[in-house]
């Protein structure tokens, strides 16, 4: 049987925009404090990263305005989609986290939900610097060029 890769994950919600808008200088991954309805909610792929940012609150990082809507077989009357989500993480890495939010110009995003390889729900976090908009009109113009010459090198051949 072959070995699993350390990479095993099932990415169930990304923030794709994230990198469009922001420099992402590190990543951290954390767990992530969901009851059991949320759960089952994002094991069938529900759930969105869009508008999600995270922050400090009580010495601690939680994640904001993530959406996880309601497992349908679920009964919870008080149900909210959008409430904080208090993310898991070790003392070095949150005192770290905790020293970049207080740097100018530095914000923590969620970059995506995913349940590592023994089914445990994840987050990705990500140290980012906003972009100007000649920032992402260079990001776009680079792009367009490193997918133009690759189709030029191609034709060649």
């Amino acid at each position: 049987m072959a070995k699993k890769s350390l990479t095993d994950k099932k990415i169930v919600a990304q923030n794709r925009k994230a990198r469009h808008d922001y420099f992402i200088e590190d990543n951290i991954q954390g767990g992530l404090v969901l009851h059991g309805s949320e759960v089952k909610s994002l094991r069938l792929g529900q759930g969105s990263l869009a508008d999600c940012w995270a922050g400090e609150k009580d010495g601690e990082i939680w994640m904001f305005s993530c959406y996880i809507p309601q497992y349908s077989s679920s009964h919870e009357p008080d149900y909210v989609s959008r409430r904080p989500r208090k993310i898991l993480l070790h003392k070095r890495e949150m005192n770290r986290l905790l020293g970049a939010i207080q740097k100018d110009g530095v914000t923590l995003v969620p970059l995506s939900i995913y349940f590592n390889d023994r089914g445990i729900a994840k987050v990705d976090i990500g140290i980012a610097r906003g972009k100007r908009k000649y920032d992402k009109r260079e990001t776009q113009k680079k792009r367009d060029w490193d997918r133009q010459k690759a189709r030029l090198l191609r034709e060649k051949r």
